[in-house]
């Protein structure tokens, strides 16, 4: 009999709530995690008494009240709703593009007004059949927008031409005809209270967790513990790269504490123009109406990923698309793994689709 009836690789969400689901029908489980710690991209690290979102910012949005639900009953949510604003040569801009970004743009003060604007520009283009993300983008939203707020920020998430990237990137940029500085449309919106690390330490609660444990380091011997293997790290490197390795952009972060009060003013601040290397600066405290005398700041800096970085957003192009397709099907013959999560599905998941997800596949795994 083996020790555990699921080992389960990766403490971020897809396995966190797995784990919960399989132990709440009396499973036994054993979590692991290459890193130091629980969460995965969702974790937070104390500093002055202020929340950090150690590897970016952390939203939680749905408009699935079962989710919403689901995560408030480990720990309860604040109302905060998430109002970027972009730094484009000193000029502040409210997004999502709104009728408060048309104001600071072009001083029109009626819908009529700023959509006349934007049919101007797009008809001016010319561009009636897009060939790469700029003209897409031109034909949606026109040239002021797309030089000021999309074009810099875009490049250099991608670390590509606009021009090189393929128009689908962007299928349609919303245009909003009202003053509402609300980022998502969703319902429900908001941070845990105390951060995010109570929601992982509630899915968790009374299952062994081991972290620091590599495991492609003792691939075979972990795996003999437990009945099935849930994996949700890289399915290309579970499977040794043998059709070669996927494509994925990275991030790397630059943390710093400030001996003062408020930095930015807001959560979030992108900067959109390309000669800043960072695309946004997060000021933490702001994610939970912090009053601390200090502040914590952190830039955000997209880069290439390769082998031993963390991958953040799956590039998923025809050609990476197709070699996911082979691994995905060899995925497909495994009786005893389970394979969930951004990088094992290689898709980009917000957290209340990661959610969903784990809780599909659990109850169907456990019915």
């Amino acid at each position: 009999m083996k020790q555990y009836d699921y080992l389960i690789v990766g403490a971020g969400l897809f396995g966190s709530v797995f784990a919960h689901e399989a132990t709440k029908k009396g499973k036994r489980c054993l979590v692991i995690d290459r890193r130091n710690h629980t969460g995965g991209n969702i974790f937070s690290e104390e500093v002055e008494g202020i929340n950090v979102h150690k590897y970016g910012a952390h939203i939680f949005h749905t408009n699935d009240k079962g989710i919403w639900d689901y995560v408030n009953s480990f720990v309860e949510f604040n109302r905060y709703t998430n109002s970027p604003v972009a730094n484009f040569e000193g000029e502040l801009f409210n997004l999502p593009f709104n009728m408060n970004t048309f104001y600071q743009l072009w001083k029109v003060k009626t819908p009529e007004e700023a959509q006349a604007k934007i049919n101007e520009q797009v008809a001016a283009s010319g561009i009636t059949d897009p060939q790469n993300l700029e003209e897409q983008a031109i034909s949606l939203v026109g040239t002021d927008i797309y030089e000021k707020l999309i074009k810099g920020y875009t490049e250099k998430q991608w670390g590509r031409k606009a021009t090189e990237l393929p128009a689908f990137i962007i299928k349609r940029l919303p245009l909003r005809f009202t003053f509402d500085n609300n980022y998502f449309n969703d319902k429900y919106q908001g941070i845990p209270i105390g951060g995010y690390n109570k929601l992982t330490k509630g899915l968790l609660k009374d299952i062994e967790v081991r972290t620091d444990v590599d495991f492609f380091e003792n691939k075979e011997e972990l795996m003999k513990l437990a009945d099935k293997t849930v994996f949700t790290g890289n399915i290309d490197e579970f499977y040794e790269y043998q059709f070669g390795k996927l494509e994925y952009r990275s991030l790397k972060f630059e943390h710093e504490t400030l001996n003062q009060e408020n930095f930015q003013g807001n959560a979030v601040v992108n900067y959109t123009e390309a000669d800043i290397p960072y695309t946004r600066i997060l000021e933490h405290k702001h994610f939970e109406f912090g009053k601390q005398p200090k502040t914590v700041v952190t830039k955000e800096y997209p880069c290439e990923w390769t082998a031993g970085m963390e991958a953040y957003y799956p590039v998923n192009d025809d050609k990476n698309n197709e070699l996911f397709k082979k691994y995905r099907d060899l995925s497909r013959q495994e009786e005893n793994i389970i394979f969930g999560g951004r990088l094992a599905e290689y898709k980009y998941y917000d957290m209340h689709q990661v959610i969903g997800s784990a809780l599909v596949t659990s109850n169907k795994e456990l019915q």
